[in-house]
């Protein structure tokens, strides 16, 4: 017969509490920051190449959540993507959620579709837009881009402006695998994404 699992300590609790409370105040942080506007981009479709504009990744909706991807060649970046395959469904009764990438469209189309993405893909290659949004550093490599989220919202005038952003990095609160693997003896340990 099993015995019923322990209950958590107080200072456990406490701890818990602590860091929701933290977060809560990390996100009135991030909505007291000013906005910051958004120009006017031209991106490409993913896998066709066809030009779509930022404000059409809209669609009915107000507000956009967008992926600052990294790419193919980023097993972290594809780890987050692959996460959001089953959140999607639930994201869009909310907001429009779509995920860049400064990988060439056919490239990103064949990727995404091995990956079983259900979601929008667009590619921002030979453009500014990772660039000027803060996640991607000087020089032309893979490695000069960092993944992370942007939230944008258009404006009646049909604006755009970036209410809040985060990058994403090993705990982060935008990919679940993490938590969990902190409940493991030795937590990630030597782990890594494929």
């Amino acid at each position: 017969m099993s015995q019923p699992a322990p209950a958590t300590p107080p200072s456990i609790q406490q701890l818990e509490q602590d860091i929701l409370a933290a977060k809560r105040r990390l996100t009135d942080a991030l909505r007291a920051l000013p906005p910051q506007p958004i120009r006017a981009y031209t991106l490409a479709h993913v896998p066709s190449g066809s030009a779509v504009h930022l404000s059409e990744l809209f669609g009915a909706s107000r507000d956009l959540l967008i992926v600052h991807n990294m790419g193919r060649q980023c097993p972290y970046c594809t780890l987050w993507a692959d996460g959001f395959v089953s959140l999607y469904k639930h994201i869009a009764t909310r907001c429009s959620f779509v995920l860049t990438t400064p990988d060439e469209p056919d490239v990103a189309g064949a990727f995404a579709s091995s990956r079983g993405w259900s979601f929008p893909v667009v590619s921002h290659a030979g453009t500014d837009f990772a660039k000027d949004l803060g996640y991607k550093g000087e020089g032309g490599t893979y490695g000069s881009f960092r993944p992370g989220i942007s939230a944008l919202r258009i404006q009646d005038d049909g604006s755009i402006i970036r209410t809040a952003t985060r990058p994403f990095g090993p705990g982060d609160d935008f990919c679940s695998l993490w938590p969990m693997f902190e409940l493991l003896q030795g937590g990630m340990g030597e782990w890594a994404p494929k």
